[in-house]
């Protein structure tokens, strides 16, 4: 028998157990697949159902998400949107569900950033929808919706995918369907930091871990998935940018009316994505409707409107919603050569009927000053015709710069409260952390404020507390004090693996060695299970570790030790 045949269980099954460990020709059916999608679906209009699915393919369906799913797939009636469109929506996943078989801690979650982890309570849908008209048809209309739903939020990836195989699946249907979802099936897992190729009908398309980067050359076609446009989701709003960030900072409740899902859901997330690297830790819905199941939830009356985006279309919404602090009401997004219309702030009681212009109604009063530099870079960069993929990139490293210049400081003193390394000794519990101090990190910011690394003057203090009674600050503590105490087990196991155990076992009792047997083995499998990033050779270190102890001691307590 193994000695150590308990302790290194854990270890074993926790590095063997996922599907990117397989051999080749040995993958589970459908796990390939099941790591980029959870369905697709095809979702039709039928006189008799309404919006009803006509095709899914998922490796286990959910049924208790096809109505959601058939609502949330197409534009509502007052969108009018002939010929081809595309957006997206994201819904709650159903209580009581089983969440992903990945789970919070699944190993591309620990390494992926956190604005491209997996979702744990959330699914996204990437929508491809059609309508044009067809005599044959008793309404009059072809309508038909491509549906792929996801936890990854590769918004561009899903929409270049639908791109290719949407217009192919209505001219030939089911075959190609399912063609395309065998093909899915063939694509390596997602890897954080790696650049990958994914063939799908004839193409490859390319997901790069950063931007921007290069083409591989070849005869086969490669498209690239980038990330989101900002500017072009912006650009009636540049005036208004440092206003943007400051509610996606602090999480405020917002309304984005748009006159299309289209609109709707690429304004959304291009708001959620400003605060990059920062995690949005509030919920947002890039399409909402009357059908949503969160619907009552977010419009009750009776208390203070929650910490959500919602893009909407239709325009009822407008009384529903006149109670919020920020509204937002868009036009159609255009690109001409044309100075964009910069929409005014105004008074939200002016925000009561269906003919509502385009505005942004809130009473909020930016923290910061405006950077009127950076505006009217942007502002002559269309009058010169500055291509929108420079544009993006001007604008999103400004909002990049200037979400690190308000984390740096926050990140500096929390690494302040982390004990210090030679505090943590082999047979002690290791040291706690520090508690976060709201007033003695304010008192840092003198010396060691966002003004080392920002130009923009105004009340950073005041903004600061604010942020701090946010969704986004307690989401951001968890996540980095959670980020501490597993480098500190890390270092702990280090600490122990290197130790003398033979002296300190030459004066200790039997019960002692057992307990930390005991504890050893426990520090083992909580490594495993939480899957902390520590070196296969500190584990089998350690492991050889428990196999000294447990040979230190009589026979019948190594037996006892063995079957337990």
């Amino acid at each position: 028998m193994d000695p150590l045949e308990h302790a290194e269980a854990p270890h074993r099954r926790t590095r063997e157990k996922g599907a990117e460990n397989l051999k080749p020709g040995c993958w589970p059916p459908w796990s390939r697949f099941s790591s980029w999608l959870e369905c697709v679906c095809v979702v039709t209009f039928d006189l008799e159902l309404g919006q009803a699915i006509e095709v899914h393919h998922d490796q286990h369906r959910h049924h208790n998400h096809q109505t959601s799913i058939c609502y949330m797939s197409f534009p509502d009636s007052y969108s009018g949107c002939l010929g081809d469109t595309q957006f997206s929506f994201r819904l709650r996943q159903s209580v009581g569900q089983k969440g992903s078989r990945f789970g919070p801690e699944d190993t591309y979650n620990r390494d992926a950033p956190v604005t491209l982890q997996r979702e744990v309570a959330h699914y996204y849908g990437f929508v491809y929808f059609r309508q044009v008209k067809d005599v044959s048809v008793k309404r009059g209309y072809f309508q038909k919706s491509l549906v792929l739903v996801s936890r990854l939020p590769y918004v561009n990836l899903f929409h270049s995918l639908l791109q290719l195989i949407a217009p192919e699946y209505f001219e030939k249907l089911e075959p190609c369907l399912e063609a395309v979802c065998n093909e899915i099936d063939q694509w390596p897992s997602p890897v954080p930091g790696m650049t990958l190729n994914l063939p799908v009908m004839g193409v490859v398309m390319q997901v790069p871990p950063s931007l921007p980067t290069f083409l591989a050359e070849g005869r086969v076609p490669h498209v690239f998935c980038s990330g989101l446009d900002l500017f072009r989701c912006f650009q009636s709003l540049l005036i208004h940018i440092q206003m943007l960030w400051e509610l996606m900072l602090l999480g405020e409740p917002v309304v984005i009316m748009a006159p299309s899902p289209t609109v709707s859901s690429e304004t959304v997330l291009a708001l959620v994505s400003s605060i990059s690297p920062l995690k949005y830790c509030c919920d947002f819905r890039p399409y909402f409707t009357i059908h949503d199941s969160e619907f009552k939830e977010y419009t009750t009356r009776t208390q203070a409107p929650p910490n959500v985006i919602l893009g909407v279309t239709n325009p009822f919404f407008i009384k529903t919603f006149q109670y919020w602090p920020h509204v937002i009401r868009l036009g159609e997004l255009k690109m001409s050569g044309d100075l964009p219309k910069q929409l005014k702030v105004k008074k939200l009681a002016k925000l009561k009927t269906l003919d509502t212009k385009s505005g942004v109604y809130t009473a909020y009063k930016t923290f910061l000053h405006k950077d009127k530099a950076l505006i009217k870079r942007l502002l002559k960069g269309i009058q010169r015709k500055r291509p929108s993929e420079a544009q993006c990139a001007i604008l999103r490293r400004h909002l990049l710069e200037l979400t690190q210049s308000f984390i740096i400081p926050l990140e500096r003193y929390l690494a302040s409260l982390m004990p210090l390394q030679k505090s943590v000794t082999p047979w002690k519990t290791p040291p706690q952390i520090r508690p976060f101090s709201q007033e003695e990190f304010m008192g840092t910011l003198e010396h060691a404020g966002p003004q080392l690394t920002s130009v923009l003057k105004g009340d950073w203090m005041g903004l600061y507390r604010r942020f701090f009674r946010s969704p986004n600050f307690d989401g951001w503590y968890r996540l980095r004090h959670k980020e501490m105490t597993q480098k500190l087990e890390l270092l702990h196991l280090e600490v122990i693996c290197e130790a003398d155990l033979q002296l300190w076992l030459k004066d200790k009792s039997e019960v002692e060695i057992v307990d930390l047997v005991l504890k050893l083995r426990e520090k083992l499998t909580k490594a495993c299970r939480q899957q902390l990033p520590v070196k296969d050779e500190v584990l089998e270190k350690l492991e050889c570790r428990i196999q000294m102890v447990i040979g230190s001691l009589p026979e019948d307590l190594q037996t006892v030790l063995l079957r337990h």
